[in-house]
């Protein structure tokens, strides 16, 4: 089936992007040590950044199928050449063939996450579908690390890349008989799309708070993309152990991000600054440690633990960060965040060669362990003020768990989209929608009942657990029913933009949230004939 084509060229997908970074930078350090893997690492980086959101819009304005064959295409061939140039001994040819090779990997997620949507038949689909591809994303650190470690011990660096352009291939021949239309999009995407970032350049300047996640969700990504590199050194220089043990270690902090990937669940309603502290030095402690060169398994070990604390980082300062923006604003925040994701990762690939130059490999794991300390110190006193003032609205969270629109979510969003809720009291008798009106609002019911009526006909009675208002929203179309209070009740109002901004933000949300809505229609249909026929016969 078209679905579970897609996810199975996604896996492959995923362990060849990790297996062949992790390759590169391995190649480039036996070459010319730290300068040169940073230096490397940084020609892949820049260029995926400066283009990805430009293939977004390209997976809009084309067929997404064309851009994901596209993208595997030329990933593949782009491996296959970096695994002919090694072979040559030709580096310089390695090194570019390595960029081409980044670059296009930024196609793939854009064009995937726009086709399964438009591939899944029921939600059951769509919800497995995102399972596969959470879990692939999850676990490819740990597999694509160790099957890196294999190849280069079994056939050297350049079997990984040859390994890399056959999945690349395989995945192409898997997805590209699949047919789907382009998406419509407006002519100016590329200039809003501009102009959409600019205005979240000047909102962070001006927001104190925003500043503050942002910069601590910048320097976590400044240690990611230092320990790309400090896996490779750990494993040659503290350890002495052979090129496969960087992707082995690559494993051991995967492994530890898969164990701590319950973590956004149990960090939902509760107070984040502690979390974000404690992780934050957790990792930075576990780094320092392997400075010492405490031996084989402990490093393993070690890392392990750092790969669960940098887990429990992400989603907790992520989470702190909805509940600190407005919700209408959160959009143009995350394409914000995007790029400073970037550009934090690619400062940690040049940030270990320089301090190398100044202190050895123990310099440059302890001053990527600083890292984090350094932003808590300057900012932990207003992190704690930021997670006190910034309320937990656990009430919100509990009810729109319960809603069937929302229920998969991530943990973040949903917190984002409760703090956005606001409370209202329905006396019974009380018309809460008007039949024809314009929606500008979505309302979760808390407690009470409802009717909803149509040309003076009840259709249905809704209740806690429930939601009315999607339809106008979704469709931009006038209220189709009227729907009054049965009982005094309580919901809670979600405005229009920020609705919109999370249900068709999230793809498993939105193909929810249009069955819902088409469900809704069309049991409304059946019942008002039969409801018609009994007037008639009374």
């Amino acid at each position: 089936m078209p679905l579970l084509r897609v996810t199975s060229a996604y896996a492959l997908f995923i362990l060849s992007e990790y297996s062949v970074w992790i390759a590169m930078l391995v190649y480039a350090y036996a070459r010319g040590g730290a300068l040169t893997a940073g230096i490397v690492a940084l020609a892949q980086l820049v260029p995926a950044a400066l283009l990805a959101p430009f293939f977004a819009v390209i997976a809009d304005r084309r067929s997404p199928v064309v851009l994901l064959v596209g993208g595997y295409v030329i990933q593949g061939a782009a491996m296959g050449a970096t695994a002919l140039a090694i072979g040559a001994h030709v580096p310089m040819a390695a090194y570019a063939a390595a960029v081409v090779a980044a670059t296009a990997v930024t196609t793939t997620r854009p064009a995937q996450s726009t086709m399964i949507p438009s591939l899944a038949v029921t939600p059951g689909q769509l919800t497995a579908a995102n399972v596969v591809v959470g879990w692939a994303g999850a676990g490819g650190i740990a597999i694509a690390g160790s099957l890196t470690g294999a190849l280069i011990w079994i056939a050297g660096v350049a079997s990984v890349f040859e390994a890399g352009a056959a999945m690349a291939v395989a995945a192409a021949l898997i997805v590209v008989t699949l047919r789907l239309p382009a998406l419509s999009a407006p002519e100016q995407e590329a200039d809003a799309l501009t102009a959409s970032l600019i205005a979240s350049a000047r909102l962070a300047v001006s927001q104190p708070r925003l500043r503050l996640m942002l910069a601590l969700l910048t320097a976590e990504a400044t240690v990611l993309g230092a320990l790309d590199l400090l896996f490779v050194i750990l494993a040659v220089t503290v350890l002495g152990r052979s090129q496969p043990w960087a992707g082995y270690l690559n494993s051991a902090f995967g492994i530890g991000a898969v164990l701590a990937g319950a973590a956004g669940v149990l960090l939902v309603g509760r107070r984040l600054g502690v979390p974000i502290l404690g992780a934050a030095f957790l990792l930075s402690g576990t780094l320092a440690l392997l400075a010492a060169g405490l031996g084989l398994d402990w490093t393993v070990a070690l890392l392990v633990v750092a790969g669960a604390s940098q887990a429990v980082l992400d989603v907790a300062s992520r989470s702190l960060l909805q509940r600190s923006v407005p919700a209408h604003l959160l959009g143009q925040v995350f394409g914000l965040l995007e790029a400073l994701t970037m550009a934090g990762l690619a400062l940690g690939a040049v940030l270990v060669p320089v301090l190398i130059h100044f202190g050895g490999s123990v310099l440059a794991l302890a001053g990527a362990a600083a890292v984090l300390p350094i932003a808590g110190t300057v900012g932990g006193r207003a992190l704690a003020s930021l997670d006190a003032e910034s309320p937990v609205p656990v009430v919100q969270i509990a009810l729109l768990r319960s809603l069937p629109l929302f229920a998969e979510l991530p943990a973040p969003a949903l917190e984002g989209l409760a703090a956005a809720l606001t409370a209202i009291e329905v006396p019974a008798g009380t018309t809460l929608i008007r039949q024809g009106e314009e929606g500008d609002s979505y309302y979760a019911i808390a407690a009470g009942e409802f009717e909803v009526v149509q040309d003076g006909q009840v259709l249905r009675r809704c209740g806690r657990g429930e939601g009315v208002g999607e339809i106008a929203l979704l469709r931009a179309i006038p209220r189709t029913a009227s729907v009054v209070a049965a009982t005094d009740a309580t919901v809670y109002e979600l405005a229009r933009e920020p609705f919109l901004t999370a249900v068709l933000g999230h793809a498993a949300t939105q193909r929810r949230a249009h069955g819902i809505a088409d469900g809704h229609l069309a049991a409304d249909t059946e019942v008002r004939p039969r409801t018609q026929a009994a007037g008639a016969a009374d």
